[in-house]
């Protein structure tokens, strides 16, 4: 994490990762996103109830397959890293390639994208609880699911990241850390 710009959270979810975030590295503003307007009322509820509302801008409507994004002039000059934790998975793979297609012209050299959450390597599924984590995903939608290490590094090389950086996580999952150098 650099000490001082701006990171930009995809798919923030409920905004809790984002709170943390930003309370623990004070030198950032954190800018989370997501495309569902519950979501966003979540984020902008917790902002509200840990008082941070003086350092951590409230969550812009970011789809990572609508552009151009709505970034403004501000975060794009500051901006060091974009961050999305479990987007890959629960969305359609065209997201995922979105993404990479977006960041293709937003973040330059030694700029990076951290992707956490659960993967298959090699086509097979880490644990057991994966296997019906990943059931469970594609019997609510056909287009989700865990996606395989090896696909993430494919799509990665193709839009220029060529630093990868694998860490396990607790709980079978994985932080994905991609650079340009």
């Amino acid at each position: 994490m650099p000490d001082r710009g701006s990171i930009l959270e995809i798919a923030s979810g409920s905004g809790e990762h984002g709170v943390f975030f930003q309370q623990n590295f004070s030198g950032i503003v954190w800018q989370s996103s997501d495309p569902e307007l519950a979501h966003r009322k979540s984020i902008s509820a917790w902002i509200d109830h840990y008082d941070l509302k003086m350092k951590m801008p409230q969550p812009i409507d970011l789809d990572v397959q609508r552009r151009p994004w709505p970034l403004d002039e501000q975060l794009l000059l500051t901006l060091k890293g974009v961050v999305c934790i479990n987007m890959i998975h629960i969305s359609p793979w065209s997201c995922t390639k979105a993404l990479f297609e977006a960041l293709n012209d937003l973040l330059i050299n030694d700029y990076f994208l951290m992707l956490y959450g659960p993967f298959t390597i090699n086509g097979t599924h880490t644990s057991q609880s994966n296997v019906i984590f990943d059931r469970s995903l594609r019997n609510q939608n056909s287009s989700w699911g865990l996606r395989d290490l090896e696909d993430v590094k494919k799509l990665a090389f193709k839009y220029g990241f060529i630093k990868i950086n694998v860490i396990q996580m607790p709980a079978n999952n994985y932080s994905i850390i991609l650079t340009r150098i």
